[in-house]
């Protein structure tokens, strides 16, 4: 059975050609997008999403961003749900692009958006039984900049790292900043345990400010748990007792190994107990 998107508040069958050649996202990845999930039918942490697209389409200078609110999320992702008869469980992408004719300068800073849904099993976040296996790429490093932060279409740095990680069979690669501090890894936003403390690379090492990378550090600051924002040096890894990745699809996983070092994952399992009691 074909699924359905909603492009500008249209339904089409998901293998349906949409998009024109004079789209500015496909010709210059003039846009941003948030990776959503939904839990028995609610959307999670909707205010944060859209509090972060707001914050992103006005960086980008696109118009309309009032309008992109946490209605509107709930709203649009409601109508794309029922249209798709899904169980309630479902990942939501929506790509928000920048609507204008012209070439790198654009004629109009109007926003169009797409908004896709892939149905999943689960009914809440589950940390994955099997630990990830991952290693650094450093090919391409991150640039620190005012959109470093932000979730834009410009994404070829993530699918050369990507390309790495099919290459040497991994679960997932970190990727490094201009200065060779950790800044996060293909999908995800990275933590270390190191010494019993919990460490993430600040929003200045040129990460992005992902949604249940806040989630997560909101939940340690409830319950009590050191968690630093910090310049990471790669060779922490080697020392680390626990290293886990977080993202708002998949929540929290925990990675079992890095070259021949072996990782624990107690504090990820109890992150991501905390986590599934927000759901």
């Amino acid at each position: 059975m074909s699924h359905y998107i909603l492009f500008n508040d249209e339904f089409f069958a998901a293998d349906h050609a949409i998009i024109k050649a004079s789209n500015r996202g496909f010709k210059f990845g003039d846009g941003l997008f948030e990776s959503m999930r939904m839990c028995n039918g609610k959307l999670q942490f909707a205010e944060q999403h859209a509090d972060r697209l707001r914050a992103g389409m006005k960086a980008l200078k696109m118009e309309g961003y009032a309008l992109l609110d946490e209605y509107f999320l709930r709203q649009k992702t409601a109508e794309l749900l029922k249209k798709n008869k899904f169980n309630g469980n479902v990942r939501f992408r929506l790509t928000i692009y920048r609507d204008g004719e012209g070439l790198y300068t654009p004629q109009s800073n109007k926003a169009g958006y797409l908004l896709e849904s892939i149905p999943l099993e689960q009914p809440q976040y589950e940390l994955n039984k099997k630990g990830l296996i991952i290693d650094v790429y450093d090919e391409i490093t991150k640039s620190i900049n005012k959109l470093a932060n932000y979730k834009t279409s410009n994404a070829l740095l993530y699918v050369m790292a990507g390309l790495f990680q099919k290459q040497h069979r991994l679960d997932e690669a970190l990727i490094l900043n201009q200065n060779g501090f950790l800044c996060e890894s293909t999908s995800s936003n990275v933590f270390v345990v190191y010494q019993k403390q919990i460490y993430t690379p600040a929003l200045s090492e040129g990460c992005v400010a992902g949604v249940m990378r806040s989630v997560v550090l909101q939940l340690a600051k409830t319950h009590d748990l050191s968690l630093i924002e910090a310049q990471i040096n790669p060779e922490i890894l080697n020392e680390a007792e626990e290293v886990f990745v977080t993202n708002a699809s998949s929540g929290i996983r925990w990675v079992m190994g890095y070259g021949k070092k072996r990782y624990f994952n107690e504090v990820s399992k109890g992150l991501s107990a905390k986590l599934n009691g927000l759901v």
